[in-house]
């Protein structure tokens, strides 16, 4: 088990696809059996149990029957790699089985029980597949420093199936065209910056069918998932984006049902960022850390369960503990603290505290030692074996900020009156002045606001946008020393009842464009294009 095994015990990167999905996608590529296929290289880097492979070797033989060529002299042209064993052995199976019906004995080299991103791989004319989804903590540290450097795109917390694009990508002949089905969350996030660019710069994006809502897959996965056509040549235009909402769909596309519109996403690094709502109000717009706020992250520990407790009254020296809020503490759009503290291992220069000087403490880091050092940071550093990841520095907690969930159903943004330190799990924004924070709320959580992180970030099950940090710094929002006072106590009134519909009505581009600068009011931010590229 190369990368390990998921909670339901299923190994990781070991999704499969349904056999509707693989039809389509060879018929979108042209691998029909209409044509003739005796020339034409094919690679599936992640075969799975077969979906792909037997479907293909059925089209195969098909074109050699319909077009009197060499069926088992065509085998050659196919390569199917896979590296887990128990797959292995069910996709040879289910091929030797097919191959006997057409009077063939398994070629040596059609299944290659190998590592895709380690293996020497002769160029071809299409890959296809479902590359695996492995999260890069679950990447063991060998293949992550491998890949690292191997591949330039495969950076930041990149997902495994990043290196499979790119290696595809590689072995591209000129034309050849690359399709995969996989999380699209590579196609708006930080660590997908590499890869887009790289295609960018190289190949050409032919289409992007977004299946967000469906079930593309064997089994019930939160995936998000998108099917990308790439290929070898330069700037193809245009880039055509579909959204369906079913399976059955994707043969329709062609006929325009579920077609969206058209995509200059070939010649740009930011695919999906949509500036057309701000054309106009630019002088009326700003980002938010131009506006004097600071966006952050929660502190990461690396061992929440030592770190994060309830009961540590007796257990720790009680100037050590600073209540901490978590996104568990945010439901149903009210914020309601559940008493877990933090345990701060740093003085208030930001310096390790001396154990010596606080014996409870030492002697509960002491009887978790062998976790704590088990950590990737303590491993890098043993002397400093019972820090947190992240530096704490206590007097964020007596901030007012505004607290901002990665993922949440909540409509509401709460501000955290200077209570708690805030969870890894959490974004947060500080600013000097309180007022301002509480109308930046009120515009975060505006339908102007939302269409544009929906616009250039991922969208979560049930249309949620996701609250990170690369998003908010994109955003553009009024700057809010140029709304009038009266419209500014309105938002505020509006913010402080939860009334979102009249808070969507004073934060809207209609109104936006009424918030004129006065004389002597501070100078307009003019939007640095260059600081927000993707």
């Amino acid at each position: 088990m190369l990368y390990g095994t998921r909670s339901n015990g299923k190994q990781h990167g070991s999704v499969l696809t349904k056999h509707a999905v693989v039809v389509n996608m060879l018929n979108r590529l042209g691998y029909v059996a209409e044509f003739d296929l005796r020339n034409i290289k094919i690679i599936e880097p992640a075969a799975g149990d077969g979906v792909f492979a037997i479907e293909i070797i059925k089209r195969l033989h098909q074109s050699s029957v319909n077009h009197r060529f060499s069926f088992e002299e065509s085998l050659s042209n196919l390569a199917f790699f896979e590296v887990n064993e128990s797959f292995v052995d069910r996709l040879t199976n289910r091929v030797k089985l097919l191959l006997c019906k057409y009077g063939v004995v398994l070629p040596n080299r059609l299944i290659r029980k190998e590592n895709f991103l380690l293996a020497k791989v002769s160029k071809c004319d299409l890959i296809i597949g479902n590359p695996p989804y492995v999260r890069h903590e679950k990447i063991p540290e060998f293949y992550l420093k491998t890949y690292r450097n191997i591949f330039a795109t495969f950076t930041h917390r990149s997902d495994l199936y990043i290196a499979f694009f790119e290696k595809s990508l590689t072995l591209l002949s000129e034309k050849g065209r690359l399709s995969f089905i996989c999380s699209n969350r590579w196609l708006k996030n930080q660590y997908g910056k590499g890869l887009r660019n790289l295609i960018r710069l190289s190949y050409s994006v032919v289409e992007i069918i977004d299946m967000e809502g469906t079930s593309p897959f064997e089994e019930d996965v939160m995936a998000y998932p998108a099917i990308v056509t790439i290929s070898n040549s330069n700037h193809e235009q245009p880039a055509y984006y579909y959204k369906i909402q079913q399976i059955e769909q994707l043969s329709e596309i062609d006929k325009s049902i579920g077609y969206e519109k058209t995509l200059n996403i070939n010649n740009s690094m930011n695919w999906f960022a949509n500036d057309s709502f701000a054309k106009g109000y630019y002088k009326l717009l700003s980002a938010i850390e131009d506006q004097d706020f600071k966006i952050g992250i929660g502190v990461a520990t690396g061992a929440d369960k030592i770190f994060i407790r309830k009961d540590f009254d007796s257990i720790v020296e009680k100037e050590l503990l600073l209540p901490i809020v978590s996104s568990k503490d945010l439901k149903n759009n009210d914020l309601n603290w559940m008493g877990y503290y933090i345990l701060n291992p740093f003085d208030k220069s930001g310096n390790l505290i001396n154990l010596n000087e606080y014996p409870k403490t030492k002697k509960y880091f002491e009887s978790n030692k062998e976790i704590l050092l088990n950590r990737h940071i303590a491993k890098r550093n043993p002397d400093a074996w019972y820090k947190t990841i992240d530096r704490i520095k206590p007097g964020l907690a007596n901030m007012y900020k505004i607290l901002l969930p990665d993922i949440s159903g909540n409509y509401h943004l709460f501000i955290d009156k200077g209570n708690y330190y805030p969870h890894h799990n959490l974004y947060y924004i500080t600013g000097k002045n309180s007022k301002k924070l509480v109308l930046l709320a009120a515009i975060l959580m505006s339908d102007f606001v939302k269409n544009q992180l929906l616009d250039f970030g991922n969208k979560m099950n049930g249309g949620y946008p996701r609250w990170q940090s690369q998003n908010l710094k994109k955003l553009r929002i009024p700057v809010i020393d140029n709304i009038p006072n009266n419209i500014a106590l309105s938002i505020t009134e509006a913010y402080n009842r939860k009334d979102y519909g009249t808070v969507n009505n004073l934060i809207s581009a209609k109104n936006i464009s009424k918030y004129k600068i006065k004389a002597g009011q501070i100078k307009m931010f003019e939007p640095n294009q260059d600081k927000y590229k993707q």
